[in-house]
């Protein structure tokens, strides 16, 4: 499996890579990637990774086709930022986790049921964001990167850990360079 998991890796580093430079290849790279993932979690019994994963698939082709056809005009997608409202992500990534956590650890056996629930419910919010270029959406991946090199680490994954620190370096850019497209368009 560790071929696997070395091809995954690679795939992952292209599609966040293209995702900070904002390119559409970013997605099909992407979908790759998590297609892959979908059998190596469920391997090492990862199932909230495992099922996040498949939801990724279908992510992976609506932030495709949002990015492709997100205006009428046929403009680049903008980026933009949360209103008022954007701390009900965080309450919804709490009310997530828990229960997401407590059907885990109480309906399998599945290894590190709240870290691997946050990581889920956080990157379904993140992916949401960054298919909606949402400039937060890369703190929602610093924070899901940070979780995900412990557990991934524990597990001795260790392809996937140094995969998601590399993440956690392309997240820090990616909000550095979304955030100053940000800032130069509105000063227009």
């Amino acid at each position: 499996m560790t071929w696997i998991e070395a091809i995954a890796t690679l795939f992952g580093i292209l599609a966040v890579w293209l995702v900070v430079r904002r390119h559409i290849w970013c997605w099909p790279t992407g979908l790759v990637q998590v297609t892959l993932y979908v059998w190596i979690f469920w391997q090492v019994r990862l199932y909230s990774d495992m099922i996040l994963h498949i939801l990724y698939i279908f992510m992976q082709l609506y932030g495709w086709y949002h990015w492709l056809h997100g205006r009428k005009d046929r403009q680049e997608l903008p980026i933009t930022r949360h209103d008022q409202r954007g701390w009900l992500w965080i309450v919804a990534a709490i009310i997530g986790t828990a229960l997401w956590g407590m059907a885990m650890a109480h309906l399998t056996d599945a290894a590190l049921p709240y870290p691997d629930a946050f990581t889920t419910v956080a990157s379904l919010i993140a992916q949401w964001l960054t298919a909606r270029k949402k400039l937060e959406s890369w703190l929602w991946w610093i924070a899901v990167d940070v979780v995900a090199v412990f557990v991934y680490w524990i597990k001795e994954l260790y392809f996937t850990a140094g995969l998601y620190v590399i993440f956690l370096g392309l997240a820090t850019l990616g909000y550095i360079e979304w955030r100053k497209a940000w800032k130069n368009a509105t000063a227009l």
